[in-house]
């Protein structure tokens, strides 16, 4: 076949506009797989810090706040709560929390920065049910020594008002302590560690 009265001019721009059309069709067909591969707003806000504002929380009193899908409890103890928790320390487990439960700011006697704040996740560590909030003491469905504290209903595990878990039953480790410091003296935040590590 003869290339005679062929215009190579135009045969070359033919062939670059249809690899430019193409070139540009193939990106936006990859588009959505690529953009698969970020984190959604969600995920990434899933993860994020939370802010949590105790400054209504009695002592004495629980709340629960949410961070990376887990509950996060906050209990305000009182002198009283804080005074009892070496009673109880001959029933416990990991009393002394050698187990890495906690970041290491929290490796204390009360396992956390502040004596009279608690923060911890509220999810047994046998099968992840969630303890309910004992503080009553004594109680008659507990141990004689029982000073407060958590207990799972499903399978009978307990924890002190430290998360500290009792001998004798299914979990098998303390509750976990997340990262957290306090932006002021009501203002939690949850998921990251402090600038100043100790307890006050």
């Amino acid at each position: 076949m003869s290339n005679e009265g062929v215009d190579v001019g135009k045969r070359r721009f033919l062939t670059a506009a249809t690899t430019v059309v193409g070139g540009v069709g193939a990106g936006f067909a990859a588009w959505p797989f690529l953009s698969s591969w970020q984190p959604s707003a969600r995920a990434k806000a899933a993860g994020a810090p939370v802010v949590a504002d105790i400054s209504e929380l009695e002592e004495g009193a629980l709340v629960i706040f949410e961070w990376r899908g887990k509950p996060v409890w906050v209990i305000r103890r009182s002198p009283e709560m804080v005074e009892n928790l070496p009673a109880v320390e001959g029933d416990l487990r990991d009393p002394q929390s050698e187990k890495d439960q906690q970041p290491e700011y929290a490796r204390n006697e009360v396992r956390s920065i502040r004596k009279d704040v608690m923060v911890m996740i509220g999810s047994c560590t046998h099968l992840g049910c969630s303890p309910s909030f004992r503080p009553d003491y004594p109680a008659e469905d507990m141990d004689p020594n029982w000073k407060g504290g958590f207990f799972c209903p499903c399978h009978g595990s307990k924890f002190d008002l430290a998360g500290r878990v009792y001998k004798g039953v299914p979990a098998p480790t303390n509750l976990v302590v997340p990262p957290y410091h306090f932006e002021s003296d009501n203002v939690i935040v949850i998921g990251e560690d402090p600038a100043n590590e100790g307890v006050a």
